[in-house]
């Protein structure tokens, strides 16, 4: 997950690099640099580390309340999920059984990734419309509910990342020598390359590779 962090946060400078390879290059000029503001826009993920947390602060009391009203409908008044919405809380000793209870609280590993999804994913519906005072407090009591915080608790950007959630640990590189992470470590070849590209295989069944 950690390495997936690394690889979301890698295309701000890819594609703030790639927009002027045209005039760099002599080429036609096609696209341009974009501005700052349009990469803030772009650029809103927070990594495991807490890079990329905005300044702001929530309580547990204010995120009650704001649970209650953006939250409660699927996920239960406690996080024990409604219908076949997911719990958020509980679960703690069950991913061995046959049917694990995967919660923030048994499973997930990092405490900034309950800020960057509840940021950019929640409420259901109306995604992105939280400020970041709001998500710091929803995340605030997402901790209690799974007994991680005291309910007098207020969640920052700087305490956030001295949480440490019980299953960080079981999250590992995959550094076997077939996967990925080894080659994502080697050298970037710039020799050599191809100078033409041509299309070598086609979808059978859509036929939607454009000629």
């Amino acid at each position: 997950m950690s390495r997936f962090r690394n690889l979301v946060r890698f295309p701000v400078a890819f594609f703030t690099i790639l927009a002027a390879i045209p005039v760099l290059a002599g080429g036609p000029p096609v696209g341009r640099v974009p501005t700052d503001s349009e990469i803030a826009a772009w650029n809103t993920d927070v990594r495991f580390d807490g890079q990329g947390l905005p300044l702001g602060q929530g309580s547990v009391s204010a995120g009650e309340a704001l649970y209650s009203t953006q939250c409660a409908s699927c996920h239960g008044d406690f996080g024990e999920g409604v219908g076949r919405w997911p719990a958020l809380a509980g679960g703690q000793g069950t991913l061995a059984d046959d049917r694990p209870q995967r919660t923030i609280g048994s499973y997930w590993p990092y405490a900034a990734t309950i800020w960057d999804y509840v940021n950019r994913a929640m409420p259901y519906g109306n995604a992105r419309s939280l400020s970041a005072n709001e998500v710091y407090s929803l995340t605030a009591y997402l901790l209690y509910l799974n007994d991680f915080v005291g309910e007098d608790f207020t969640l920052t950007r700087k305490n956030l990342v001295s949480i440490h959630l019980p299953n960080a640990e079981n999250f590992r590189f995959d550094d076997r020598k077939g996967a990925e992470l080894l080659q994502f470590s080697l050298p970037v070849c710039m020799t050599t390359c191809k100078t033409d590209v041509r299309i070598t295989k086609r979808a059978a069944t859509l036929n939607v590779t454009p000629d």
